[in-house]
């Protein structure tokens, strides 16, 4: 039991030689997605830390295993969408992101692990309602 314990350990120690890359990128407010003062806080308090150039990273980003969910998640969140680069999408990649926007922001977002540990970021029925309403003026 003791050497199973201590192997567990040396694994441990060793995973957090691992790093994953948290440097932000710095942000042009020009290219910013632009939406009304509501809205844009909705969006820096549920949705930044994974699409956008913004990330506030928790202490816990720095231990592995979990810097890499984090790190991956934010990878695939950016790839996604990126609130920090909008004005570098097409039009037809911004209604297209819009969509989406509209079809999650009743359901699969922010994700439960995200809110679990940030619990300020889950959106009120209200807070969801607006954000769509917002997005169905930007599709038009």
């Amino acid at each position: 039991m003791k050497r199973t314990l201590l192997i567990f350990l040396i694994i441990f120690i060793l995973m957090q030689f691992i790093q994953t890359n948290k440097e932000n990128i710095a942000v042009d407010k020009n290219f910013e997605i632009k939406a009304p003062l509501e809205v844009m806080n909705i969006l820096k308090t549920s949705c930044y830390d994974c699409h956008s150039n913004e990330v506030k990273y928790p202490w816990y980003s720095n231990v592995a295993p979990f810097s890499w969910v984090i790190s991956t998640h934010i990878t695939e969140g950016k790839k996604a969408l990126n609130f920090s680069t909008w004005e570098n999408y097409s039009q037809e990649d911004k209604d297209e992101k819009m969509k989406t926007i509209f079809r999650t922001a009743y359901a699969s977002m922010p994700l439960p692990s995200y809110i679990f540990l940030h619990e300020n970021s889950n959106l009120t029925k209200e807070q969801r309602s607006m954000i769509r309403d917002w997005t169905k003026v930007r599709s038009k």
